[in-house]
């Protein structure tokens, strides 16, 4: 049997291409105007490229758990940079190891992460389990970037907690294979288990003043 080609297909990836640069260069604006380094990228590719642009041989360079990273292969490209990656999620490590990679994270000299939400006023949303993502927005790395797919992007703060409660969390502690029951729900339901991974929330809604800290908003569907 012939493969089917749909026209339409190729219209409503326009649609959807055409909504997702409206939006990301709206947010980049916004990013803009809050102090942010902030760029639009069309492909996730180019955001790769800006990124590795970022990084030189030697560099201490830390990844806070983002799919959104390892979809682009960061992790691949900054080791082939040269840089020395902390992974605290590596598998041949002890939980004090671990611990003491995500305080060595605290100040490294490049801190990739992504968002679980960024506001249509430049404002970044994100939960975090044991604080070390939220920490290292705020403060301490030299540098700081942040890597979204316009899927990320939301109207206002409102919008953000309820992305977040109802998408974010939900799959990825189907991901972590939590049995929290959001994991079985799929979404929030305020659990109060040991394993719950909601317990900081922090809003950022201007650059920390004493750090760089880059956002890249890519036109793609990336992480959740």
């Amino acid at each position: 049997m012939s493969s089917f080609i749909n026209p339409a297909d190729s219209f409503v990836t326009e649609m959807h291409t055409w909504h997702g640069r409206t939006l990301g260069l709206k947010a980049v604006e916004a990013l803009c105007r809050n102090r942010f380094d902030a760029l639009f990228f069309e492909t996730r590719e180019e955001a790769a490229k800006a990124v590795c642009d970022k990084i030189q041989s030697g560099m201490e360079v830390a990844f806070g758990g983002s799919q959104t990273a390892r979809q682009l292969n960061l992790p691949q490209f900054v080791a082939g940079a040269g840089a020395v990656i902390l992974d605290h999620n590596a598998a041949d490590i002890s939980d004090a190891q671990k611990l003491e990679v995500m305080r060595r994270q605290q100040i490294c000299d490049v801190f990739i992460c992504s968002s679980n939400a960024i506001s249509l006023q430049g404002e970044l949303f994100n939960i975090d389990g044991n604080g070390n993502r939220v920490a290292a927005m705020a403060f301490g790395p030299r540098n700081v970037i942040v890597i979204a797919g316009v899927n990320k992007l939301v109207a206002d703060e409102e919008a953000a907690w309820q992305r977040i409660r109802t998408v974010a969390a939900p799959i990825n502690f189907k991901r972590l294979n939590r049995p929290n029951p959001c994991s079985k729900q799929g979404v929030c339901m305020n659990c109060n288990l040991p394993t719950r991974g909601c317990n900081i929330y922090v809003a950022t809604r201007r650059k920390p003043p004493l750090m760089d800290f880059s956002v890249f908003i890519v036109n793609e569907p990336l992480g959740f």
